[in-house]
């Protein structure tokens, strides 16, 4: 028999009923909630008013937990959200040979174009559109597994270069060669272009799910990137954003961003453990022993890992 030694969430609107469930189950168990949003979007989504621990990868995020009751000693601020170990590696790539080797000129703006694993409609819109446009540039299209748009995006004739890739594990590749990025403002795809130095153009407007509009609000806050009301606005965009002045405020902002979420958690774990155990001890009540950390590390990945 191993007790549990802690339980941590990595997924909203169940957070209340996992502590209640670990409170009645096995009280002497830690459970943590790790925000893989930017900002709760309460009530009931990301943070309860309940006992627990919290890990905010924002600012705005940590400030809604204490506003929620939570105290200093239960709420951890990380430098961002969790990305992909490759992430963090930064792959080095020879830029030049690699974006000739892709067809593309070394010496052009070029924005990675990034909507999911399964790419977005939306994708065709924009090429069409900057094809009206003036603005020196060139796209990297990543369509994800919709084998159909990659098909009708190729097939378009555009003033400038483009690259279209399918379902691909390197994106960190393609963001290496990138200048900026255009997608949508998840917290994942932001993340991963910042961590690149890529500045960002997103869209918000009411179809932008909700947990993800304050994303749009935290790019503009940090100017960062920039954000549209719709992508049909993307022609505009683009000309703002490869304005001299502002490509180069926004690329030094990006570049000034600093993400050590990934070694920072593992760090955090270990001290909501101790702290745990202190605050069990001091009040007379048993905790489970252990390291749940290693025992954690020793198993296998899940088979179906979540992609955001």
């Amino acid at each position: 028999h191993h007790p549990t030694n802690l339980v941590l969430s990595v997924i909203p609107h169940v957070n209340r009923a996992l502590a209640e469930s670990i409170r009645k189950s096995t009280p002497a168990t830690a459970f943590a909630t790790l925000l893989t949003d930017f900002a709760d979007y309460p009530p009931h989504f990301w943070i309860e008013r309940q006992q627990q621990y919290l890990i905010c990868g924002t600012e705005r995020a940590e400030q809604q937990a204490f506003e929620h009751g939570h105290d200093r000693g239960h709420v951890f601020l990380a430098s961002g959200m969790v990305m992909k170990a490759k992430f963090y590696e930064k792959r080095m790539v020879d830029r030049v040979v690699e974006l000739k080797r892709l067809g593309l000129d070394p010496n052009l703006p070029t924005g990675i174009v990034l909507f999911g694993g399964q790419g977005s409609s939306t994708m065709l819109d924009i090429v069409k559109r900057l094809n009206t446009g003036s603005s020196e540039l060139q796209l990297i299209l990543i369509c994800g597994k919709n084998q159909k748009l990659q098909n009708a995006i190729k097939a378009i004739p555009t003033r400038y270069p483009k690259f279209v890739e399918g379902f691909t594990q390197d994106v960190d590749y393609y963001m290496a060669l990138s200048s900026f990025l255009i997608g949508k403002p998840g917290p994942g795809s932001i993340s991963e272009a910042l961590q690149f130095h890529l500045p960002v153009i997103v869209e918000c407007n009411g179809r932008t799910l909700p947990q993800e509009r304050y994303n749009a609000q935290w790019v503009t806050e940090k100017r960062v990137g920039i954000v549209l009301k719709s992508f049909r606005q993307v022609r505009e965009g683009v000309e703002q954003m490869l304005d001299e002045a502002n490509f180069a405020e926004m690329k030094s902002n990006a570049g000034a961003y600093r993400n050590r979420a990934l070694r920072e958690i593992p760090d955090f774990l270990e001290q909501i453990l101790e702290r745990h155990e202190a605050g069990a001890k001091e009040a007379g009540t048993p905790v489970a022993t252990g390291s749940a950390l290693e025992r954690a590390l020793s198993r296998p990945p899940p088979s179906h890992p979540i992609h955001r």
